[in-house]
């Protein structure tokens, strides 16, 4: 199971209701989520450079058996210039405070959410 306690970063389901610890509340998904109103959602920042590439996100179409392989290209693509600054600039957020990444996807331990958080936390 993903951690998503670690002081910091966490990770949640941008379905949640928001909590006081929350920090500053950043989603990193490239779409925006269904059935929310852009008005509903409290965020900070919307992180689209952060999340996977469309082809990566289609092919592993939230398949457990395909996710150790998509942990791994996610990873790289993490290092392209534009998902790095992405990261840089939610590392910078983490520093500043606590840190929550929303996710619309249900299953947050076989999603990209707990990937990035290890990459913003500088676990790569």
């Amino acid at each position: 199971m993903a951690d998503r306690t670690r002081p910091g970063v966490r990770v949640r389901r941008v379905y949640e209701a928001p909590e006081p610890d929350d920090g500053t509340r950043v989603l990193v998904d490239r779409i925006w989520p269904r059935g929310l109103a852009k008005d509903d959602v409290q965020l900070d920042d919307w992180a689209k450079a952060a999340a996977p590439s469309t082809e990566l996100r289609r092919w592993y179409g939230h398949q457990p058996e395909r996710y150790a392989e998509f942990a791994r290209r996610y990873r790289a693509e993490l290092a392209e210039p534009e998902r790095a600054e992405a990261v840089d600039r939610l590392r910078e957020r983490a520093e500043a405070g606590p840190l929550t990444l929303l996710t619309a996807t249900k299953d947050l331990d076989h999603s990209h959410a707990p990937l990035l958080a290890d990459a913003v936390r500088g676990h790569r």
